[in-house]
């Protein structure tokens, strides 16, 4: 299986390549490298409250402790984190909060003298007003790259409707009271599969040297891959950013996907919040605001066509404009193919001449500094219409951990 890419992303990957070699060899610390800086090594997108109450979101919290346990790509000597009250309905209290490091993968369980305590401003408490964020002070914990973190946030009071991310592909544990300081995170009221007001985390690190995010749907937000595995195909390009030879300039690598997103239309659209804004609406905090964004992967257009069965011309109309916005910044934008789902619920004949149409129009389009094929990647060859058996999570659209795998071993890491 190939993978397409522009020329002129090429051209650009190389002039990237000297101006690196030309800030790495210029004048910099005396130890050598790059200058100590916050980059950004993990974060997710949040969306309103689930109109079922899913995960507790739309009761929200009162006296209760979320620990969640978040797998970072780069690490670093410092970490600090963001949280978000974007889709509260009032002031959101946050009494207490630490951070460890979980004694085994996905564990509740702490490392026996890794947490520390966290503050804002030098107080261990702080409020997020109705739509807005707060960043924590600098947290002296060195931290390695694909390792994980265990954040754990105290709510004394009613918090109302949760900001949160579905779908998370790992547990969240919630106590009763402040168990911020339990290392033991032993006997959790409640154990859920999403992610609550913990929108970023950063690492101050002298080898980072910005960040890539990529905006996608379910196939990115991981749904097919293990759950508690890290094997979203995020994770495993994470993965291989960092065992890369040399380290110096490595990118962070930001996911915020949504299962069920879609380029030009909102969750609520389906009667479902949790699918969360168009990528369009969301563009300029979930991507634009992350700090030192350099590219985005762009990986939508299946909802658009499995949910609605959008035109063409709406959905390729709508990335050429995501592409317009984040170019307008500076900001490097690599598309993929929209995958085979034949065999999907909602398949049918029309929606697939909607999907190749939208490919036929990305594969030639100069609107993007480069592209990934991720339908030639996972097709079965004998039936093109339909994801390969052994890269099939089982509903013949997710691809599973080996077909993530794939695509994350396909992407040229030069063009990041």
């Amino acid at each position: 299986m190939i993978t397409v890419f522009r020329r002129r992303a090429l051209i650009g990957a190389a002039t990237l390549g000297l101006l690196a070699s030309t800030v790495v060899g210029g004048a910099g610390p005396a130890s050598g490298g790059l200058p100590a800086r916050w980059v950004g090594t993990w974060g997710t997108a949040l969306t309103a409250a689930s109109l079922g109450n899913t995960g507790s979101s739309l009761a929200g919290f009162n006296d209760q402790s979320i620990r969640q346990v978040v797998r970072i790509s780069l690490g670093g000597e410092k970490v600090r984190l963001r949280f978000t009250n974007a889709y509260g309905t009032q002031p959101l209290s946050i009494g207490h909060v630490t951070v460890g490091l979980p004694a085994t993968a996905g564990s509740a369980q702490l490392k026996p003298g890794s947490l520390r305590e966290v503050t804002f401003g030098g107080s261990a408490s702080t409020t997020v007003y109705k739509g807005a964020d707060v960043l924590s002070d600098p947290v002296d914990l060195t931290v390695d790259a694909v390792s994980e973190l265990a954040v754990t946030m105290y709510l004394p009071t009613a918090t109302g409707p949760a900001s949160w991310h579905w779908t998370a592909r790992q547990a969240s544990y919630v106590y009763a009271g402040d168990h911020a300081a339990d290392e033991t995170g032993a006997a959790p009221a409640a154990t859920y599969n999403d992610f609550f007001y913990l929108a970023g985390v950063e690492v101050q690190t002298k080898t980072g040297l910005g960040t890539v995010v990529v905006l996608g749907d379910s196939v990115s937000d991981g749904s097919g891959a293990t759950f508690g595995a890290n094997s979203r195909w995020t994770d495993q390009l994470a993965n291989r950013i960092t065992s890369t030879f040399p380290a110096l300039g490595d990118p962070g690598v930001i996911n915020v996907s949504l299962a069920g997103n879609e380029v030009t239309r909102d969750g609520i659209t389906l009667n479902s919040p949790a699918l969360g804004e168009s990528a369009l609406a969301r563009l300029d905090y979930d991507v634009l605001a992350q700090p030192g964004v350099r590219t985005v992967v762009v990986q939508l257009g299946v909802n658009d066509i499995s949910f609605f069965n959008d035109p063409a011309a709406r959905i390729t109309d709508g990335l050429r404009q995501l592409a317009v916005q984040a170019k307008a910044r500076g900001v490097r934008v690599v598309v993929a193919t929209v995958g085979p789902f034949e065999g999907y619920s909602s398949w049918t004949a029309d929606k697939e001449a909607t999907r190749q149409a939208v490919n036929t129009w990305l594969r030639g389009s100069d609107a993007f500094d480069g592209l990934i094929d991720f339908d030639q990647l996972v097709r079965d060859p004998a039936a093109p219409t339909k994801l390969l058996p052994a890269y099939d999570s089982g509903d013949h659209i997710h691809p599973n951990d080996a077909g993530a795998a794939a695509i994350a071993a396909a992407v040229p890491l030069w063009l990041l």
